[in-house]
């Protein structure tokens, strides 16, 4: 397809196509009322004037008979201008008056007429309009008073002939204008398609070009580059993932086979089967577990959870998360504590829970005090969790007092597999935090990793139900904050 052919076909020019016949119609339809309203206002002047004649004629007459009209009639045909004058006798001969002849019928019939006619003292043949008035008088003698139409027509010809040069001006700007917007407009698209077939071609860091104007073009292209900064970093994302898997996977699965070849050469009694059959399924429940927290990040991701979200408090689940994990947390040496106030929210409980146990393993792992950095107190041990509203958000948070996270490895430490502990001597797969972005991000939130002074603060900042604290305040009792 040509230039020319690719630039008729664009939207800006067939939609300047459409205004300018809107505007040129607009405009004709303009200038033709204009043009019969000046039709109009000539009419009625000459109209004025010939009433105003026939009256004073007529009068004339009356006060001075048939003399008088004739002398009066005579002097006026002599006067130069358009006006027109004819007085016949009963028997239809002229007796004054400048008309030399008229179209058949008009001397007989009175009222007001268009009519052919020519003059005594025109040269050649050449007949013209007039507007005419035919009155009967006493004695059967008629009066004609008109006046040529000639200036009407002439200004009625300017009028037309200004009508048809302007809507040409305006067809050519119009026109011309069409071509100079659909030439900027497709020299824009042209560019996005061009960094489209970049990135369809692979290179993901192709951005759409963004003006300084902030027209539709503009925030299209912006939010088409906020689109392919979230799909250049899923996909980014994807990769990172199938690298992790086959890496962070391919030891407990090779641990796995060779557990049961061992089983299958050395194992020579019913015991060191079961315990290498023990150690297998062991092995296997860590492998499924890591699965399922990936099938959790991807449902959460992909706002699959959406569909099961409910009204419920908080607090309720920071204090099962307690009860559920403070066992575990003594045997580990650690001390769980929970702080609460009625908190309600809207979302989905579940990947909610799950996000906030990810936490407290987190913490329970990875928070014990470095004692050759710190001297250990009485709280040096303890972890927090809270659930409380902060102005317009719900906030579950876990402290604890460990080594924490550097600030510039916490952006990293979300990612899927990503494990700061160099030698991975702890049992985990590096999915924790990941989950729990990603069910804060589900429900328009976000995970925070701060400072504690020493040690970790992760905390999921979520949106708070509107209203729901003064309604939750009206169904549950005065009662203490818990906290063990």
């Amino acid at each position: 397809m040509t230039a020319f052919g690719k630039l008729i076909r664009t939207t800006a020019f067939r939609l300047t196509l459409v205004y300018l016949f809107l505007f040129a119609l607009f405009a004709a339809s303009l200038l033709g009322y204009f043009a019969l309203n000046t039709r109009r206002l000539i009419t009625e002047q000459i109209t004025t004037t010939v009433n105003a004649e026939v009256s004073e004629i007529t009068d004339i007459y009356n006060r001075r008979g048939l003399h008088g009209l004739l002398n009066t009639m005579g002097n006026r045909a002599l006067r130069p201008g358009a006006n027109l004058y004819l007085l016949t006798a009963p028997n239809g001969q002229a007796l004054a008056g400048n008309v030399d002849s008229l179209a058949p019928g008009v001397m007989s019939t009175e009222g007001w007429s268009e009519t052919a006619y020519r003059r005594f003292d025109d040269q050649g043949n050449m007949d013209h309009r007039a507007l005419v008035r035919v009155t009967e008088m006493s004695n059967g003698f008629r009066l004609l008073v008109g006046r040529d139409l000639e200036e009407r027509r002439r200004l009625f010809g300017i009028v037309a002939k200004a009508a048809q040069w302007s809507i040409l001006v305006v067809v050519v700007l119009g026109i011309g204008g069409g071509i100079f917007v659909a030439r900027r407009v497709l020299r824009r698209i042209d560019a996005m398609t061009g960094t489209t077939q970049r990135i369809m071609a692979g290179d993901l860091s192709g951005r759409l070009p963004v003006g300084r104007s902030g027209d539709e073009l503009d925030r299209l292209a912006e939010n088409l580059n906020a689109m392919l900064e979230r799909i250049e970093a899923l996909m980014t994302g994807l990769k990172e993932v199938s690298d992790n898997i086959a890496h962070d996977l391919k030891t407990p699965l090779t641990r796995l086979r060779n557990r049961a070849e061992e089983a299958l050469a050395k194992s020579g009694c019913e015991a060191d089967y079961r315990a290498a059959l023990e150690r297998t399924i062991e092995e296997s429940d860590g492998l499924i577990r890591t699965f399922n927290a990936l099938l959790m990040i991807a449902r959460a991701e992909s706002g699959q959870a959406r569909g099961n979200m409910d009204d419920f408090d908080a607090a309720d689940v920071a204090n099962g998360i307690h009860e559920l994990y403070e066992p575990l947390a003594e045997d580990d040496g650690m001390m769980l504590r929970v702080k609460t106030a009625p908190t309600p929210i809207h979302g989905n409980r579940e990947l909610i829970s799950q996000a906030l146990a990810n936490l407290v393993e987190n913490a329970i792992k990875y928070g014990k005090p470095e004692s050759s950095v710190q001297p250990l107190n009485a709280d040096a041990r303890d972890i927090l969790i809270e659930a409380c509203r902060e102005r317009d958000q719900v906030l579950l948070s876990v402290t604890d007092h460990g080594p924490g996270i550097p600030e510039g490895d916490r952006k990293h430490a979300v990612e899927r597999f990503v494990r700061l502990e160099a030698s991975r001597t702890l049992p985990g797969s590096g999915l924790g935090l990941s989950l729990a972005s990603a069910v804060a991000t589900l429900h328009g939130g976000e995970l925070r990793l701060g400072d504690s002074h020493p040690g970790l603060v992760a905390t999921l900042a979520l949106p708070a139900r509107a209203g729901g604290s003064d309604r939750l305040a009206a169904q549950t009792p005065d009662v203490p904050q818990k906290a063990a």
